[in-house]
């Protein structure tokens, strides 16, 4: 009998249960089946064999930016690129989203491990071509090895990923090997992000205000709202330590919209109690940005509170203004048609380009912290403030400086015409409270 047609009706129903449908490359289930069969064959010949866990980095942002289907174009590639580093005796796998597998055995020693790891890295160095677009991306990349790190498939994945984290926390683009402590981190790190998802309904979070002053007048004309996370049974959690996970889990765009509905009710109960000319800043994340309806969310906000346009300051990290240009140029002028402030933080940090930025309908750039501290003792970081200052004035921007901490960087920038300044030496953060305190002692409330 000729079973040629039944054969082949039997791969056509077995094929999609062991391979993934988009890349075409073996699935979840297929990779557990061979790292058991691999780990099984090291027992019998006392060898060993490793998973590689790898994860792009960012790779939501291709989604929420480009759409899911160049999204789709770029897992496929990525998994050509990927096969090119490995052995024909390797395995590969697509585990789900943006995460893929390596099983690495018959190999001589660590090291050859670590080589596979590096290529892996190092193939990302070149853009990838989605059809009219280039795209650098990067990889963050676990590894385990058995016998060492577990003697079960599931231990060994799992000690792999908490190795991928471990890259992921010390800058992305590298690779770790498991060590004792990572699983814990990976712990915590659930554990923190199972908090993050109740903190707002459980309202934990806090907005603390640090004030902004006018170097001419030398009163407070402004306040720079910032988020606090007050856990239960933790104490006060500062956003360096929950925002990057906060971006990472998608948190940050109800968490943002939370701060900036908080923020532009404060200022208004502020203008109401007399102080008419306060404004506020609030900071766009790289996710808010990127929002479709963000304009209309903003507009939204400022009817709900009641707050006037012109007194609530967005401010956008100059990285994120200059990823993609065009469309950062679209949100912004429709961001400044409902009447708000723009500002661009962390100025000199990036990688402006001057022809784009004179387009930009902003209203005052910020200058990042770092080059604040040394203007006093560094003639290059008083050589770009100055430059900064002169070049904003000329487009005809005001410029306000952060991390001002001592009274030589504060005559210095007044020296050189900065119109604003805030820090530790002007005002640390504080609660609305004490905020509203100092606006007391320090700016009379004008009548109504």
């Amino acid at each position: 009998m000729d079973i040629t047609k039944q054969t082949e009706a039997g791969n056509c129903l077995t094929y999609p249960a062991f391979h993934d449908e988009l890349t075409g490359l073996a699935n979840r289930d297929s990779f557990h089946d061979r790292l058991n069969m691999a780990m099984l064959q090291a027992k019998r010949r006392q060898t060993g064999c490793a998973v590689l866990f790898i994860d792009l980095d960012n790779f939501k942002h291709v989604n929420d930016t480009l759409g899911h289907a160049k999204g789709d174009l770029l897992l496929q590639k990525v998994g050509e690129r990927l096969k090119m580093c490995l052995r024909e005796n390797d395995a590969l796998a697509r585990m789900g989203g943006d995460e893929f597998t390596v099983l690495l055995h018959d190999f001589d020693s660590r090291d050859d491990v670590e080589l596979t790891a590096r290529r892996i890295n190092e193939v990302f160095g070149s853009p990838i071509c989605l059809d009219d677009q280039e795209l650098y991306i990067s990889a963050s990349v676990g590894i385990s090895c058995f016998p060492e790190d577990g003697d079960t498939p599931s231990v060994l994945m799992k000690h792999a990923d908490a190795a991928m984290y471990s890259a992921k926390n010390n800058g992305r683009k590298i690779h770790h090997f498991f060590q004792a402590g990572m699983e814990s981190y990976a712990i915590r790190r659930i554990e923190m992000e199972q908090h993050l998802r109740h903190a707002l309904e459980h309202d934990e979070f806090r907005v603390f205000y640090q004030p902004q002053i006018n170097l001419v007048s030398g009163q407070i004309v402004g306040a720079e709202a910032l988020l606090r996370w007050q856990r239960t049974g933790v104490g006060l959690v500062y956003p360096d330590q929950f925002i990057p996970l906060a971006e990472e889990t998608g948190l940050i765009i109800p968490i943002g919209e939370w701060v900036l509905r908080e923020a532009s009710a404060q200022c208004r109960t502020w203008r109401q109690k007399g102080w008419k000319d306060l404004r506020i800043s609030v900071n766009l994340s790289c996710h808010q940005f990127k929002q479709a309806n963000l304009s209309s969310m903003v507009s939204n906000i400022l009817k709900e509170t009641g707050l006037e346009p012109g007194f609530l300051d967005l401010e956008l990290a100059e990285n994120i203004a200059m990823r993609h240009v065009e469309a950062s140029l679209k949100a912004l002028k429709m961001l400044k048609q409902s009447g708000v402030q723009i500002s661009i933080d962390d100025f000199g940090t990036g990688y402006s380009s001057l022809s784009y930025l004179k387009q930009f309908p902003i209203d005052r750039m910020k200058i990042d912290r770092s080059f604040i501290s040394e203007i006093a003792n560094d003639p290059n970081d008083a050589a770009i403030v100055m430059t900064i200052i002169a070049m904003a004035h000329c487009l005809g921007l005001e410029v306000i400086a952060e991390g001002v901490e001592t009274d030589e960087q504060l005559k210095f920038l007044k020296m050189h015409g900065c119109n604003d300044v805030q820090g530790y030496l002007l005002g640390y953060p504080v609660p609305a409270g004490e905020f509203t305190e100092r606006l007391h002692e320090l700016l009379p409330a004008k009548s109504a």
